[in-house]
């Protein structure tokens, strides 16, 4: 079965990783992948042609409306002659679902990964795509697939087809992301902190929905009931760089020397293996990546309730209301002030959680199942 992935980019995020991660672990025996990508190669797409994955790239520019690219890629379609075509994100549904339907292929799967549609949150250009894609979604795909249920309840809300809508969770591959014993001294080593050093973990991009802003407020308040606490913050442009984050930590006396700004880093499971604990400060979610990685990382997390994040944790961490920030800091407090031996045990529930319900192969099988019955379906 031909499958065609069309992406609106493969730039590093939550959704180009996944889409890399299910191309790895598909059956290639059964399924014949083509990925498209609207925009650019970036650095998942490399990754996907490693894997011996054509990539095609139509080269739009962000932003731009380009009606020459849809007619490209309803020919590249029509070459291909894919027996499922799936797509993700909201500019890749439009135009895909639109490519596709010039095409002559009727069997499409739209791809939704997104669980907060706040106008102060949210590009006006994508909040319009998605409203577009509401009225089209009786239309074009014949069936939709979000990552979480929160973002099925979400887009359900605004117009799109609820019957329509499916979920299958993200996966995670629990030999890429493992405790490490040696990586807690190693990061310790780096940043030239001492062994009784407690390390508070966040791993997002800078965006309003990832609240490091907020976060700031919590951290201030957590140094002041746990001395011997520092945290590390990684992603794209939380850097000392960054004008915003820099003038938020400034404003509090002594916070400076305990924030560590890494930037963006190739050494994820590294990070998360070193951390005493993940926290989660997000205004909005679908099913955030970060918590699974941390959860097979062995590592206990406290997590606002956004997106799917309650449901993904269980039992084994502590989640409380988006936005409060005082209520994360005691938490984190509360995790950190456990011994060592009851903050282990923990992160092996999460990780055991991890194996029963978010394990990679699991996850792929649901992918390929669905794929057989939107091809079978004679609608």
């Amino acid at each position: 079965m031909k499958v065609a992935f069309v992406i609106t980019g493969l730039s590093t995020g939550g959704a180009e990783i996944m889409l890399h991660k299910l191309l790895q672990n598909i059956d290639r025996t059964r399924f014949e992948p083509i990925v498209v990508s609207l925009t650019s190669k970036g650095e998942i797409g490399e990754r996907i042609e490693a894997l011996g994955v054509p990539v095609d790239v139509l080269g739009m520019r962000p932003g731009l409306p380009n009606p020459f690219a849809l007619f490209r890629l309803a020919r590249l379609l029509r070459r291909a002659k894919p027996d499922v075509v799936h797509t993700w994100m909201y500019h890749a549904d439009l135009l895909g679902g639109l490519a596709a339907r010039l095409a002559g292929c009727h069997r499409v799967i739209w791809g939704i990964r997104h669980g907060n549609l706040s106008k102060s949150e949210n590009k006006r250009g994508t909040l319009m795509v998605i409203k577009l894609c509401a009225r089209l979604s009786g239309r074009l795909p014949a069936r939709i697939l979000s990552c979480s249920q929160r973002a099925k309840e979400v887009h359900a809300a605004i117009g799109y087809i609820e019957e329509r809508i499916h979920v299958i969770p993200n996966g995670f591959d629990l030999s890429h992301f493992a405790p490490d014993a040696a990586a807690h001294c190693s990061l310790l080593a780096e940043l030239s902190l001492t062994p009784d050093t407690l390390l508070v973990g966040v791993v997002a991009r800078f965006d309003p929905q990832k609240n490091h802003l907020g976060f700031v407020q919590a951290a201030a308040q957590l140094m002041a009931l746990v001395p011997q606490v520092h945290f590390v913050l990684a992603g794209t442009e939380v850097n000392g760089d960054n004008v915003s984050l820099q003038a938020a930590i400034a404003e509090h006396e002594g916070l400076q020397a305990r924030m560590h700004l890494l930037g963006r880093r190739d050494d994820v499971p590294r990070l998360m293996a070193a951390f005493d604990v993940l926290a989660s400060p997000s205004h909005g979610e679908a099913f955030p990546n970060v918590l699974g990685e941390a959860m097979a990382s062995g590592l206990p997390c406290v997590v606002t309730d956004a997106g799917d994040s309650a449901e993904i944790i269980g039992a084994t961490g502590h989640v409380v209301g988006v936005g409060d920030m005082a209520a994360l800091a005691q938490r984190l407090q509360e995790v950190l002030l456990l011994p060592k031996a009851q903050r282990a045990a923990l992160g092996h529930q999460a990780r055991t959680r991890i194996r029963a319900e978010y394990e990679i192969r699991q996850v792929v099988a649901r992918y390929q199942a669905f794929y057989q019955l939107v091809a079978m379906d004679n609608n």
